[in-house]
Parts: C-alpha cells; structure tokens; sequence
C-alpha cells in the first residue's frame, strides 16, 4: 500500500466528506421549525413583546389562527415569515362571493405587505371534522383566495393550503396502509390536491402522536413515541422500519397521497406538539416528555429531516403551540400545550435552531 495509494484514499475521503456535508446543509436548508401563535387566553403578553420573544428564541416562521391587527402589526419589520388563517366561519362567504375574498383579502393581507411577510394562507382549520359541515365550501374558497391574490399579483410569493387532521386518512396503520376517507377522495380531496398542485402549494397536516400513544400507551413504547431509542417496528405492507410514530403518521399521509397518484405534492406539519400537563387519565403528559418530544422533534427535522419511505423529504415542521391558553375548553391538556407560560417563562427548555441545538 503505497504514499500515493494512501494519498488518493485521503482525497477520496475529503471529496466525500465535502459531499456528505453539503447533502447534510442541502437537507437541513429547506427544513424549517416554526410555532403557532393561538391566543385563546386571557393572560397573555402584548404582540409586540411576543415577537421579541419569538426573535430571542430564533424562531423565524409563525403560524396564526386568524389575521389579528395588533399581531400583524407588531410582525412588520420582524423578518418573521407569517401563515394566517380564514377562519372556518367565514369559508361560506369567501366560496361563494369572489368580492367577499378580494375584500377580505384587502383588508387581512394587503394592508401588511411587504413590511409584515405573509407567505401562506391557510384557508379553514380541520375543516372535515367541523361540526358546522363546511366541507363543500373549501376548494371554492381557496379558489377564490387565489383569485384574489393574482388580482394582486401575490400569486407566486403567497401560498393557500388547508390544515387537515390526521382523521382524514380512512387508514393510517400501519403507514403502507395510508389513504384518505373514501366519502371525502373525490368531493373534496382530489379537487384540493389538484389545486395545490396547480399552484405549487403544500398540502399542511395536522399530527399528534401524543394522542397515539395516550390511547394505546398499553401497546405502544414511550421510547417510540418521544423519538428515543428504541427496537423499532417493521411496516408489514413496505419492509421499512419505523423508530417513531411521527414518521410513521407521516408516511402514512405520504402513502395516501401516492394512493391518489399526488406523490408530488408536499406536506407541511402544520401542528404537533406535546402537552406538559393533562388529567389522570391523560397518560404522558409531563413537562419531561414534552421537552423530549419538541426537543428530539426539533433535531431531527433540522439535521435529518426525512422519513422512512421518503428520506430526502424537506418537511417544514410547526409546533404546537407557543403560550399555554387558558381559554380554551376540553382535557387539561388542551390548555397545556404551551412551551411558554404567559409571562415568557419556559415551560421547559427546547431548541428552536441549529445554533439552539449545540448547547444542548
């Protein structure tokens, strides 16, 4: 084994090295972590010492439950990528009216432009499990939204989608058996993947492996559940193993996209979060496993950023939710999702940044 054989070695290892980083940086580059702002509380800081705080932590994507003015307001000049929402209410009057979208859009986003970065609108929340049966009202809004937004040639710097819950999917285990309720696929779904298709759009996804394992923790692991160490499980239906629910509720999402011939449709996570607080029966809930959900969660997306079935996948990951609310109604865990109190203290400690990472 000769100087030069060793030198050529050396050089192939650097060469490759140089290769690997580049993929790592390539990867982690269109891998974003952002928070949702809900503010369904009595208690909480003013808009402006919120984004003060969102730019302490580094967090550069917010997501919001409607188009609040003072928020808004508060986010000009802050650099802070925003996503808005048409609240599910106002989906009937936005399908039906293109002067109502252009109006609302006037009103909601024009007026913020450019100084407060709207990237995306997201048109209803959970829509398909709304009790006040706004379904067929959807793709007609998001329609019109976009009509609005050409009329303001915002068309190609502003994204629509809709946050769907993981209850759209008729299946989801294991992940090679995903696909969308059949009563939905073509009223609704197929028209909605179309439109994000046409627009280059995400599909945004709604995940919760909390309320997985909650509801099967005598079967599932905590380890599985928290991105921790663990054996694993194999997906009878691909061959792909699986160390954590989340990838597996994603692929799930992945499978019925391909099972509808949309594989090249993109997903955005557009809340998952874990609860520092629940009932008794609410097993898992703790400060110690949100950290460890968030934390691991926050890892993995801006160092290694894909899943089982699609490695190479750039998923935008936003978690659920910045402030613990006090308004809102249901389990205790409900009103205890927050990674921050309403006085800005840390629920517990989690990384938003690559930087953030380092120091843990």
């Amino acid at each position: 084994f000769t100087t030069t054989h060793c030198y050529l070695t050396m050089h192939r290892l650097l060469i490759l090295s140089i290769f690997s980083l580049a993929a790592l940086l390539a990867l982690a580059e269109g891998s974003y972590i952002g928070v949702n702002y809900g503010r369904i509380a009595n208690n909480l800081p003013s808009a402006f010492k919120v984004v003060n705080l969102l730019k302490s932590q580094g967090i550069n994507r917010v997501k919001l439950y409607d188009t609040d003015r003072a928020v808004l307001r508060a986010l000009s000049g802050s650099g802070i990528k925003v996503t808005v929402n048409l609240p599910n209410e106002q989906l009937f009057f936005a399908a039906k009216k293109l002067s109502y979208a252009v109006s609302w859009l006037n009103r909601n986003v024009i007026v913020y432009q450019p100084h407060t970065v709207i990237e995306a609108i997201a048109v209803g929340n959970e829509v398909f499990v709304d009790p006040h049966n706004t379904t067929k009202y959807l793709v007609p809004a998001m329609k019109n939204i976009h009509k609005a937004l050409i009329k303001n040639n915002l068309h190609n710097s502003i994204k629509i989608s809709s946050p769907i819950a993981l209850t759209a999917l008729g299946s989801s285990y294991p992940s090679s058996t995903g696909s969308f309720q059949p009563e939905l696929v073509e009223s609704v779904i197929k028209p909605m993947l179309d439109f994000i298709r046409e627009t280059s759009s995400y599909l945004m996804v709604n995940v919760y492996p909390f309320f997985a394992y909650e509801s099967n923790a005598d079967v599932i692991s905590l380890d599985y559940a928290l991105f921790r160490e663990n054996p694993g499980n194999v997906d009878p239906g691909n061959g792909l193993k699986y160390f954590n629910i989340f990838d597996a509720q994603i692929d799930a999402v992945f499978a019925a996209l391909s099972a509808l011939k949309y594989d090249d449709v993109r997903i955005v996570v557009s809340e998952t979060g874990w609860p520092s607080k629940g009932d008794s029966d609410e097993v898992g809930a703790s400060p110690e496993n949100a950290a460890a959900y968030n934390g691991n969660l926050v890892k993995k997306i801006l160092t290694n950023g894909g899943t089982p079935l699609r490695p190479n996948a750039n998923l935008t990951v936003y978690l659920f939710a910045l402030f613990n609310e006090n308004g809102k109604v249901g389990p205790t865990s409900e009103r205890n999702f927050g990674m921050f109190y309403p006085n800005m203290e840390k629920v517990y400690d989690v990384p938003f940044t690559v930087e953030g990472l380092k120091r843990t």
